[in-house]
């Protein structure tokens, strides 16, 4: 499915949205990945050999290893995907190759995984669907003291990330009763503070022992890596939750898992994994543990205007002109 050979020869890594391939064989010389399967460093290095543009997405890594051996004509990394831990921005700007990506279209999205999950732990509400999936023969009906949750409305939800997705999330929780916290760098701005009542921690140590759930919404750099530890998770209540909608590498997952077994936690939702697509077998195990496919940004919207931003970042560098979504590493 490639188009003239005259033109920018692009790359794809993994099967996008039939429009927007379309739209790219129209555009550019474009090679696809029809099956869908990851490539292999392998495969990702010849990609970088041949490519004038690769399209990655969060599942490619491409470090400083990889991208040595690119070849001269990579100019643009255009990821499909907001974040870009998976690659390694300073190098490949160092090299001369652009890296842009797709902020802000998958705001609402993430962010209503994130409800969903704030909803479905507390109220048990995977682990009432899987008994009647699994054991509904042994229903005996309604009963006053089984399967009891916790109640949303007054607790105390606290925020690691108060950016445009943890903003989306406090709207949402606040709809629902929750009562605002958050830890970020910084504090927002005093309007969008008072607009959702939000208190700021500067301390996260000190958030965590007053909240009753925890929602992760930050990116995954060095500094966040395992940001939730042992020592953290002891922090906090015994009766409180912890949801995960950013990256998995922002929770050690042995920690977690060994308070929840210990009854130092009342639950998890998680969306992201440490070692994805590999899932600790200890939280498979755990029934007050909500886990999903990393579905937050999937929905059929979301990934067509993702690659709507992809097709704006090619055409723009291609044009001539500087992507509108580039990525600029922080030592700049």
């Amino acid at each position: 499915m490639a188009a003239n050979a005259d033109k920018t020869r692009v790359i794809v890594t993994r099967k996008l949205p039939a429009s927007i391939e379309a739209r790219l064989c129209e555009l550019f010389d474009t090679k696809l990945n029809a099956t869908d399967e990851p490539m292999s460093q392998a495969a990702l290095a010849a990609a970088l050999r041949e490519a004038s543009v690769l399209v990655p997405t969060v599942t490619d890594r491409i470090d400083g290893r990889l991208l040595a051996q690119a070849g001269p004509d990579l100019r643009l990394i255009a990821q499909f995907g907001t974040g870009v831990d998976n690659i390694d921005v300073e190098t490949a700007v160092s090299r001369g190759i652009t890296v842009t990506n797709t902020p802000s279209v998958l705001t609402e999205d993430t962010a209503d995984m994130t409800m969903a999950l704030i909803l479905a732990v507390p109220r048990r509400i995977a682990e009432g669907a899987r008994f009647i999936r699994e054991r509904g023969s042994l229903w005996t009906g309604w009963s006053p003291t089984w399967m009891l949750g916790r109640r949303l409305r007054g607790k105390k939800l606290g925020i690691v990330g108060m950016g445009r997705i943890g903003q989306a999330v406090a709207r949402r929780a606040a709809a629902f009763g929750l009562e605002i916290h958050y830890h970020n760098r910084h504090p927002v701005n005093q309007a969008t503070q008072q607009e959702l009542k939000a208190t700021y921690w500067p301390s996260l140590d000190g958030m965590l022992a007053h909240i009753d759930i925890l929602s992760l919404n930050c990116p995954h750099t060095p500094a966040t890596y395992h940001l939730m530890n042992t020592n953290r998770l002891k922090l906090m209540k015994n009766d409180a939750y912890i949801v995960n909608t950013s990256r998995g590498e922002v929770i050690d997952e042995n920690a977690l898992a060994r308070a929840l077994e210990a009854g130092e936690l009342a639950g998890a939702g998680l969306d992201v994994f440490e070692q994805e697509p590999l899932i600790n077998p200890r939280l498979l195990d755990l029934d007050n543990v909500v886990l999903l496919p990393h579905l937050g940004s999937a929905t059929v919207e979301g990934r067509i205007e993702m690659g709507e931003k992809v097709l704006i970042n090619i055409r723009t560098w291609a044009d001539g002109h500087k992507p509108p979504d580039r990525v600029i590493p922080a030592i700049l």
